[in-house]
């Protein structure tokens, strides 16, 4: 970090108005325990191998498949899945931050 004289990067000068604003806002920052990085980690590394899965599984299909309505549909199925797996992960994700979790 540079000292109070030197120039600050775009980066500093936004994370510093992110703190005030939520200063401001009245939001607390806590650092994370060492069990919620732990979940943290596990529900993004279960997330990922979720992934890898279902990415070897729709490669597979779409190599079986000539017709453009049916890749379509795979494609589709394939695109949901993915954004369920990550939707969920986010959601552990701040359930651990939040401590419901």
């Amino acid at each position: 970090m540079p000292t109070d004289d030197s120039p600050k990067s775009a980066y500093e000068l936004a994370m510093e108005r992110l703190r005030k604003k939520d200063k401001e806002e009245g939001v607390e920052e806590r650092a994370l325990t060492p069990a919620q990085r732990e979940a943290i980690a596990e529900a993004r590394k279960v997330a990922e191998a979720r992934l890898a899965e279902r990415e070897i599984l729709h490669a597979s299909k779409m190599r079986g498949v000539l017709e453009p309505e049916a890749r379509e549909a795979l494609e589709l199925e394939y695109r949901r899945d993915r954004d369920r797996i990550v939707s969920d992960r986010d959601r552990k994700i701040d359930d651990v931050r939040r401590g419901t979790k």
